[in-house]
């Protein structure tokens, strides 16, 4: 490892402001890549070659997708939709929203769902009486389990796929039967420890009257501007195109990465948008902040690090696939709960190659464990996921306050209880494969 001691601690240092989030999460990277080229420990060529520019192009393409569909007002209609059906019902609201907002970010990312999806359920259970955290914090949770089912509905699945070349298909095939289950139980969860929550409201009419006003307030609030739906119809179809072309990937040879590049371009092109107006919507920080990651992860590897990390700590563990596939899996829950999973998801792909070089595990299924990990991890505390903060954030803007420890103590049981239906489904899985 030499040579690796600058790495190291510059890696540590990020690490630390990241998660302490001290500076912006891009700006702690990329300072770190300064830090390193200036030192002269990595060249510019160098540090280009560790970008993964398919994940690069994959994040862009979708981003740029999402952004046209919600100047559209797709997500808003839905949404306000789903307000209307619940007909005030707390249970309904609850099981209704969860359901959207599972669907929503196995497709799209899980901060734009949150950002459409919280809004109306504040105001919905804010008017009616309730009290709007457990419906704030449930929402979150459940965009962090839908989005663990495919591969553009998370981070560290983006990651993960474009790393090892997984496609759309795997991932929906491979974690949508874990998912599925992890949302219906998690559901019931919630639902049974807080029943006081979900009690029917009141028959009396001047009640009923009055969430009907307030459906027809939140109707009026949230669609007040005109849907153009010629725009509507380009933005969802160029997104039924787009995940057409992710699921026929192994016959179209195109890889997601450009496929949803190609169509965030036609769909430039065909709604005549600003592109200027459009492009202050993409998270550029995001992006950023992984273009940093993949050089510092890139120079750990390069030096030795990362295989130093696999032979005396993962791999000290012995070569019991069972065993392995269990340690990946809950270290990846619980550091990823305290932790960035993006960063730490990068960290751990090579790591996952070493093990996979000494002791072979078929069907994908240690990736799959480390995609459970760092994805349903998240939910741990309020830090864990960027759709977690999100939330909490846009509660408080509608002086709805969240703890830290008002959240974990609701999201903590949920991500051990799905981290146990993860752990059950990858030992099957791993009993019939063997």
């Amino acid at each position: 490892m030499q040579g690796a001691l600058i790495p190291v601690i510059v890696f540590l240092v990020v690490y630390a402001l990241i998660s302490l989030e001290i500076v912006n999460k891009a700006v702690a990277a990329l300072l770190g890549v300064m830090v390193l080229l200036t030192l002269r420990v990595v060249s510019e060529h160098q540090a280009i070659e560790f970008i993964d520019f398919e994940t690069i192009m994959l994040l862009l393409g979708m981003m740029s997708i999402v952004a046209i569909l919600r100047k559209s007002g797709f997500f808003t209609i839905i949404s306000v939709k789903i307000a209307e059906l619940t007909k005030g019902s707390p249970l309904k609201i609850l099981v209704l929203f969860s359901v959207v907002t599972a669907v929503l970010s196995a497709f799209l990312d899980n901060v734009t769902t949150v950002l459409i999806i919280i809004p109306i359920v504040i105001e919905l259970t804010a008017g009616m009486g309730l009290n709007p955290k457990i419906y704030v914090i449930s929402q979150a949770v459940i965009s962090n389990i839908g989005g663990t089912a495919t591969l553009i509905g998370d981070p560290p699945n983006i990651i993960i796929g474009s790393k090892v070349g997984l496609t759309f298909n795997q991932f929906i095939f491979n974690l949508a039967p874990v998912v599925i289950p992890c949302f219906v139980v998690g559901l019931l969860f919630i639902w049974m420890t807080n029943r006081s929550q979900f009690k029917p409201i009141d028959t009396n009419l001047g009640k009923l009257f009055s969430v009907q006003m307030l459906l027809a307030k939140i109707r009026h609030e949230f669609l007040s501007t005109q849907i153009d739906r010629v725009f509507l119809i380009k933005g969802l179809s160029c997104l039924v195109v787009a995940i057409l072309l992710f699921v026929t990937q192994t016959v179209t040879k195109l890889s997601p990465g450009v496929v949803a590049m190609l169509m965030a371009m036609i769909l430039f092109v065909i709604t005549r948008v600003d592109v200027e107006h459009m492009l202050e919507e993409i998270e550029w920080s995001t992006l950023l902040f992984f273009t940093g990651l993949f050089i510092l992860v890139g120079v750990l590897e390069e030096k030795g690090v990362i295989e130093w990390i696999a032979h005396n700590i993962f791999l000290r563990v012995g070569d019991d696939p069972y065993v392995l596939v269990m340690v990946v899996l809950w270290v990846s829950g619980i550091v990823s709960g305290f932790l960035d999973n993006i960063p730490f998801t990068i960290t751990m792909i090579p790591i996952v190659h070493l093990i996979l070089e000494t002791t072979p595990i078929p069907n994908n299924i240690l990736w799959w464990a480390l995609s459970l990990g760092a994805c349903l991890g998240g939910n741990f505390t309020m830090i864990g996921a960027s759709a977690n903060i999100v939330a909490v954030g846009m509660a408080k803007r509608s002086r709805v306050d969240i703890t830290f420890m008002e959240f974990m103590k609701f999201s903590a049981l949920v991500t051990i209880i799905t981290l146990l239906i993860s752990s059950v489904y990858l030992m099957l899985y791993l009993k019939l494969s063997l």
